[in-house]
């Protein structure tokens, strides 16, 4: 049995859960979600707890058993308390703005600036102080469209191995690379 899949999921105050037709709707403060489900795999609501279970032990039966359980459990997390990533920019000369309630726009060394045009399920948040590093936050119900969005981010100016500039989350730790000097030793 999947260590993963078979742990209840319990619903917290606030949160209504729908199932119907393989399709599992969780409603809260922060918003609704879908997920549709495979048929294989049979999702089950009792009292403040939803169970999820599979009919076998084939390889694929058991992949989606704990897949379909942590899809679930990030839904109702989701529209309880939310997810949040900051991402922080290091680099001299590089910037971020929210040039609208929707669109965050960067400087990253370029010659063009980039504009990001955010989804409206998130909520983005820049904030630049004198003689600190400017922080992204953003925030959503939605934990996959939220890392989707890092990423994208992210990609436009990745962390790089010998200074540290760049796009980066914060609390991650970049490995660093000496320089050319250290190896003339």
């Amino acid at each position: 049995m999947s260590r993963i899949g078979k742990l209840p999921i319990e619903i917290p105050a606030g949160v209504t859960v729908d199932i119907n037709d393989n399709v599992v709707t969780v409603k809260g403060p922060k918003g609704e979600l879908k997920q549709a489900i495979n048929p294989n795999i049979t999702v089950e609501k009792e009292d403040n707890q939803i169970k999820v279970s599979r009919p076998d032990n084939n390889r694929e039966s058991r992949a989606q058993h704990g897949l379909y359980r942590a899809l679930i459990h990030n839904m109702v997390v989701g529209v309880s308390t939310g997810f949040k990533k900051e991402m922080e920019i290091v680099g001299v000369g590089y910037r971020a703005t929210m040039k609208n309630p929707q669109t965050l726009e960067l400087a990253l060394g370029y010659s063009h600036t980039i504009y990001v045009k955010m989804p409206p399920e998130v909520k983005a948040n820049a904030v630049s102080e004198r003689n600190k590093n400017p922080l992204i936050t953003l925030e959503s119900a939605d934990k996959q469209l939220l890392g989707q969005i890092c990423a994208k981010i992210r990609s436009f100016r990745k962390p790089e191995p010998y200074k540290g500039k760049g796009i980066k989350f914060v609390g991650e730790v970049i490995r660093r690379k000496s320089g050319k000097t250290a190896a003339a030793k």
